[in-house]
């Protein structure tokens, strides 16, 4: 059994107790040590939780990255006070009870490994979307593989990352917030991993659902660029990823959302500007996803 210690970081709005508690449920069940697990009410009470299971409730919302950074420095600063942290969205599930102890030892296997992204996939149908693979080929959600990005809600995170590279960019809010971490874990020599046999359960659906979707997703994949891009590569990318928006042809208030978003991302600051090394866009690329889309 691996020495590692293993914490979690849910949050959650407070409107899902039932899978919350299930989820709480399904990592209690976690082989080997226990998991100690830490959940950040985002601007909302937090409904009950099992004994033991620590709990912050924040009297305003800070966003996925904000209520996130919250729940690892609940870990001490940096997260120093585990070796790992999962991040759990509060209405999936763990599907096996080796989870946790299957990030100890790929952790421990490899030093340079940072992040580990897990498979989503539908508790009814199994089926995992592709937007779901962090990686451009995405067709076989069954291939593990090397990444260079991970999802927000179902992931674990070596905490010498934080340690190394800081945490989630806070002003985002919402989108992007992993990429703009992955880059910088990246850059700092980390790996990450997707792994197709360690899989959290989740309802399908879709990310337009958000109201604010489209303003952000544009706002921050800007600030995306600016913040870690050789200067060379930021109207490359950007220029792609415009091209790519209107080739899928949003709704006309879609995309006035999100040429908003766009105006916005590069009106207001994008925080500090630490572009990634030329040899780390060299990695990216030998991954399979060079930064310019």
């Amino acid at each position: 059994m691996s020495g590692m210690k293993v914490g979690a970081v849910i949050i959650t709005m407070g409107n899902r107790p039932d899978e919350l508690r299930a989820l709480l449920d399904s990592v209690a069940k976690q082989d080997g040590d226990p998991v100690e697990v830490v959940v950040v009410g985002n601007g909302s009470p937090v409904p009950d939780v099992p004994e033991g299971v620590r709990t912050i409730e924040l009297p305003e919302n800070l966003g996925i990255p904000g209520g996130r950074n919250v729940g690892i420095e609940a870990f001490g600063p940096s997260g120093r006070d585990v070796d790992v942290l999962l991040f759990l969205d509060d209405d999936g599930l763990l599907a096996s009870h080796d989870t946790a102890e299957l990030c100890r030892k790929a952790f421990e296997a490899d030093p340079k490994l940072g992040i580990i992204s897990f498979r989503i996939a539908d508790p009814d149908t199994g089926v995992t979307q592709r937007r779901h693979v962090p990686r451009l080929r995405a067709a076989d959600p069954m291939r593990s593989s090397r990444v260079t990005t991970f999802l927000g809600g179902a992931n674990a995170v070596r905490t010498r990352v934080f340690a190394d590279v800081g945490g989630l960019p806070d002003a985002f809010f919402y989108a992007h917030e992993e990429t703009d971490l992955a880059w910088r874990a990246l850059d700092a020599g980390w790996m990450i991993d997707y792994r197709s046999d360690m899989v959290l359960y989740h309802p399908t659906t879709a990310p337009s659902r958000h109201a604010v979707y489209h303003r952000m997703v544009a706002r921050n994949r800007v600030w995306l660029a600016r913040r870690n891009l050789p200067a060379a590569l930021v109207p490359v990318y950007l220029g792609v990823w415009l091209l790519l928006t209107l080739v899928r042809r949003p709704s006309r208030r879609a995309l006035r959302a999100w040429f908003g978003g766009f105006r916005e991302g590069w009106t207001t600051s994008c925080g500090p500007r630490r572009p990634m090394k030329w040899r780390t866009v060299w990695r990216l690329t030998r991954l399979g996803r060079p930064p310019v889309i």
